[in-house]
């Protein structure tokens, strides 16, 4: 394999077999997609957690020539999890390989895409934090209730931006893990 697995565990110990499963599981990715650089892994054991089916946490990065993806799993059990964060990579992988096929009949010559894929990294070979993709959209004035039920309707799982009618302001409405919602209120200061 020529991408790099890097396995971390924190507030537990990872032992052979599940650094063997993890690395085997993983290695498929390369499958899917040749331009992986670097995979990283983070297992984590949470005594404390709310619930028990968060007790244990999967994060996994993919980095690769222009791109960067990102996902993270919790479950009871470390296997379960890690196999989740692992379904969920490779969806997101499958949609960025599809975006990335779709976008290029857009009449920009190679050169203009290659320059456009790069990602910045600084003089100490960090990469430099990068805005992959910009979005407008209309944002209609609505109340709180409203908003909710726009974001369930929509499909949007993690968060919904709206303009608060009532404060005259824009927020963000969002769900917490215990599938409640959070608003975050903006203030200018």
């Amino acid at each position: 394999m020529t991408s790099k697995i890097d396995v971390q565990a924190r507030n537990m110990r990872l032992t052979d077999n599940t650094r063997e499963y993890v690395e085997k599981k993983t290695a498929k990715l390369e499958r899917l997609i040749q331009e992986i650089d670097e995979i990283h892994i983070e297992l984590t054991h949470e005594k404390n957690a709310r619930q028990a089916s968060d007790r244990h946490a999967a994060q996994m990065t993919v980095r690769g020539r222009g791109f960067l993806l990102r996902t993270e799993e919790r479950a009871d059990d470390l296997h379960l999890a890690f196999d989740a964060a692992l379904d969920k990579m490779q969806r997101q992988i499958e949609r960025y390989k599809g975006k990335r096929h779709r976008g290029r009949g857009d009449g920009r010559s190679a050169a203009e895409v290659v320059e456009q894929d790069e990602m910045p990294v600084d003089e100490t070979g960090e990469l430099l934090p990068l805005i992959a993709k910009r979005k407008k959209f209309i944002i209609m004035p609505m109340d709180e209730l409203e908003a909710m039920e726009q974001m369930r309707l929509l499909g949007h799982d993690n968060f919904f931006i709206f303009f608060n009618a009532e404060k005259n302001s824009i927020q963000v409405l969002y769900r917490r893990r215990n599938g409640s919602y959070g608003l975050i209120e903006p203030i200018v200061g």
